[in-house]
């Protein structure tokens, strides 16, 4: 007996009263599965132990390690039936036998008989071990949250993404692009990983192909991406590399014209001995949220953050901290190019299953909410993970594996609960060409937050295409800058104001040579009514024009100031001078030659709209330059 009793408790359970086998045979079965579980043959095992509890239904020790090993295969219905018979036919168990049915129980979403067995697990249980305590404590908690999230569902209605992107095999772990246009995600054939891409027309998504030879390998597994909101960029877990850092690292790889690049290894400061995996990239790029089981955690797997300094390098990861972290296990974070609301998993925070999907949002004073529960049919006794959320912020995407579907796993997407939904953002998607010849180009594209002069986007578009893509939260005013080598640089302000529709800004750029009589008009330099002194918010162009001034030595401009036909003539045109004078210091100031600079105002003698309308006379208030000479 004492045979028997070992192989039980190696599955975790505990019995207090030992029970022989009434009947020989039911011995030699009970014999024959411990011989299988020597060998850690768990199937051949339970053939022997069902065999055995037939033959003698009421030998309690045939149940319960029954139940442990479907318990350590996770096959909790069959668990939480061969506890119970346990229970039945032997009083005297140890009582940890109702943990283990409360937990089965649990992850089959039985949360009030569950929470019953808790109960009475914690309330009889007189051991030292706490770990069973604390759990335990934590479980109850979880069937309390459950019992009422079950009581108030959302809604939910999972819509799968069709065979373009759903095969027989496993597609998961979705990411997508701002405009939602772009498709990136996991494909598993035959033990490897890579990722597949699709496009979307017309509401349909189109077959997926292999993202890039670049990037997948055939000896090694690629997954758990981020792609920038631009799609240009995106950041995966490899593991097992040659010359990685631990098992799995995160490797970054840049898309120009149709090409990636070769992934590089963000390097030992993000990369350690231990585990880092799930990127996440802010919408500037800048901060990288990722997992790790590094040992300075609050748990298993926690979340970090390393941002870019200025010379783009990755700083020391930060611990999220506690408000994110619990003492167990967050996984697949997801910041919504808001930049401002994370959706992860965990099993730490109170919850409905093995893992469920939280959400939590950065204040201004940069501190994260507590964790949200998505809610439930959302997150069930199963695990979810690996969810992201539409730019809108009006669906989500997730893997699952649900009846009617392709294959194992199939990506879908579901209407978002509005108090789950992300802040409001808008983005400014666009083509640079030259305005003759209408060919794209290469060129620097830049937003910056003109309030506190932050740069949301700074990038490069390729010469191939000429494509860019911006995110833009809302109730900001940006300066929206674009230039290139021999061009005159384009000038464009956007002021998003949150009480207001702002839909998607799609926009050709035509950029035109440098030449004699070209103009320019800047539209991110300001003043105060009737006043003449630059405001702070003028400097990011300013630095622009400066700039320009700098990369084309040999350019001679006109600075001119120009008014509406509000007011009295003489004063418009000597306001006008007076601000055109204001950005002429300002270069001076700056070190551009005087000789290069002339200045002028012409009031409202030059306007470009008309000034019947308030519209047409903020057009006709404005900065520019001229080129006079080169």
């Amino acid at each position: 007996m004492k045979k028997y009793l070992f192989l039980f408790l190696i599955f975790n359970a505990f019995i207090s009263f030992a029970q022989e086998p009434k009947k020989r045979k039911a011995a030699k079965s009970f014999e024959k599965a411990g011989d299988f579980l020597q060998q850690d043959d768990y199937k051949s095992a339970l053939v022997y132990l069902e065999e055995t509890t037939k033959i003698e239904p009421e030998f309690s020790e045939a149940h319960l390690q029954m139940g442990s090993i479907y318990r350590r295969l996770k096959q909790f219905d069959k668990a939480k039936e061969s506890f119970k018979n346990a229970i039945e036919t032997n009083q005297k168990l140890d009582l940890k036998v109702y943990y283990f049915l409360g937990e089965s129980e649990f992850f089959t979403g039985n949360y009030t008989q569950a929470k019953i067995h808790f109960d009475k697990f914690i309330q009889e249980y007189i051991g030292a071990e706490n770990s069973f305590v604390k759990k335990t404590n934590k479980f109850i908690n979880d069937c309390t949250y459950a019992i009422e999230a079950k009581k108030k569902p959302v809604y939910f209605n999972p819509i799968n993404l069709g065979s373009g992107v759903n095969t027989q095999y496993r597609d998961y772990f979705p990411s997508i692009t701002a405009d939602n246009q772009t498709l990136i995600f996991n494909r598993h054939i035959d033990k490897n990983e890579d990722f597949f891409i699709s496009k979307n027309k017309n509401g349909v998504w189109l077959p997926a192909l292999p993202l890039s030879d670049n990037i997948n390998t055939v000896e090694y597994n690629e997954g758990a991406q981020s792609i920038s909101p631009d799609g240009l960029y995106i950041f995966f877990t490899g593991c097992n590399r040659p010359l990685g850092y631990g098992k799995c690292d995160i490797y970054i790889s840049h898309k120009d014209g149709d090409e990636w690049s070769k992934p590089q290894n963000l390097g030992e400061v993000i990369n350690t001995d231990y585990w880092e995996s799930q990127p996440a990239i802010s919408p500037d790029g800048k901060t990288l949220y990722f997992v790790s089981n590094r040992p300075d955690g609050y748990g298993g797997y926690d979340i970090y953050k390393s941002e870019l300094d200025s010379q783009n390098n990755w700083g020391k990861p930060i611990n999220l901290g506690p408000t994110i972290n619990s003492e167990y296990d967050e996984n697949t974070p997801f910041l919504h190019p808001d930049g401002k609301t994370l959706y992860f998993s965990s099993d730490g925070w109170p919850g409905l299953g093995n893992k469920d999907i939280f959400f939590s949002r950065l204040n201004e004073e940069s501190v994260w909410s507590a964790p949200e529960n998505m809610g439930y049919p959302i997150n069930t006794h199963n695990e979810e993970t690996g969810l992201i959320v539409t730019s809108d912020g009006e669906n989500a995407l997730f893997s699952s594996e649900k009846e009617g579907g392709f294959g194992n796993l199939d990506i879908y997407s579901f209407k978002m609960p509005s108090r789950a939904k992300p802040l409001p953002i808008a983005y400014v998607k666009g083509v640079v060409k030259d305005k003759e010849t209408k060919k794209t180009l290469s060129s620097n594209v830049m937003a910056v937050n003109i309030i506190d002069n932050k740069v949301l986007f700074n990038d490069f578009t390729a010469e191939k295409t000429g494509e860019f893509l911006t995110i833009l939260p809302l109730g900001k005013n940006y300066a929206f800058n674009v230039y290139a080598d021999e061009y005159l640089f384009y000038s464009e302000n956007f002021e998003l104001l949150k009480n207001k529709e702002n839909k998607p800004i799609e926009i050709e750029i035509l950029l035109e040579k440098i030449k004699i009589g070209s103009i320019v008009t800047l539209k991110n330099i300001f003043f105060d009514t009737n006043k003449y002194d630059l405001l702070s918010k003028s400097i990011t162009e300013l630095k622009i024009l400066t700039k320009f001034l700098n990369d084309n030595p040999s350019l001679a401009i006109e600075i001119q100031g120009h008014t509406d036909n509000v007011g009295d003539d003489k004063l418009n045109e000597k306001l006008s001078e007076n601000r055109a004078t204001a950005v002429y210091k300002y270069l001076i100031e700056n070190k551009i030659d005087a000789k290069r600079l002339s200045f002028k105002g012409y009031g409202e003698n030059v306007p470009v709209a008309d000034n019947s309308s308030s519209e047409g006379q903020q057009q006709n208030r404005r900065t520019s330059f001229v080129i006079v000479s080169m």
